[in-house]
């Protein structure tokens, strides 16, 4: 008997007594599995309390800030005037800029752009100023944003090298207020990105070290 067998004959004997997942069987046909939304209860809070769009934004804002996110806002029109500012504070001479990423936010911007492009090295990323992308949903309460590497995000490396990250959220449309709401928005077969805040690492005695496996400067620009 092979190990993978003693394994799998353990684990069908401490399921022997544990009832199945699926319909009660037809004479001749086998047990249909239960549907995916019946499978586990979810009983849980889909949110907590009671906000309306402008409370949920502000929420949203302030977990940015605790993480020590920079937060900004911004009109359609104010937007390509904001980045080029944010640029040229953080002195970037390159920008990254994904494909789909609306050529507009980047127009006032004197950084020279740079493709996302699959064949760059780490080397060659970690050399790149500062990265602009979009998002696909930001959770307010708990302050984080999430990108699928839809158009304008770009591919998950892009934002995980780099040492500037500049992230454009639309608001109230990629704003909602708890994870289950946006997981009802995300595909899990794309390349999900989860950021809460710029990379920061804690040791034993919780001396904030920031920047130790992503970028050290996070801001976010609520797009209205």
């Amino acid at each position: 008997m092979s190990g993978r067998e003693r394994i799998l004959g353990r684990i069908r004997r401490a399921l022997a007594d544990v009832p199945g997942d699926g319909t009660a069987p037809v004479p001749g046909r086998p047990a249909e599995p239960t549907p995916y939304e019946r499978a586990v209860p979810r009983a849980y809070l889909r949110e907590h309390g009671e906000r309306g769009t402008t409370e949920t934004v502000d929420l949203l804002a302030r977990n940015l800030a605790d993480y020590r996110a920079l937060v900004h806002r911004a009109g359609e029109d104010e937007l390509p005037g904001l980045i080029a500012r944010l640029l040229d504070e953080r002195g970037a001479r390159t920008v990254l800029a994904p494909d789909g990423l609306p050529p507009r936010w980047l127009s006032a911007a004197g950084a020279a752009r740079v493709p996302d492009l699959a064949a760059s090295t780490p080397h060659e990323l970690d050399a790149v100023d500062s990265v602009v992308t979009g998002c696909a949903v930001a959770v307010a309460e708990t302050g984080t944003l999430v990108l699928d590497g839809g158009p304008g995000q770009g591919r998950r490396r892009i934002t995980l090298v780099p040492d500037h990250h500049i992230c454009v959220v639309r608001v109230p449309s990629q704003v909602v207020a708890s994870v289950p709401q946006a997981l009802e928005r995300l595909s899990p077969t794309r390349p999900l990105t989860w950021i809460s805040g710029p990379s920061a690492t804690s040791d034993i005695e919780l001396d904030r070290v920031e920047g130790v496996h992503g970028p050290r400067t996070l801001e976010v620009v609520l797009l209205g």
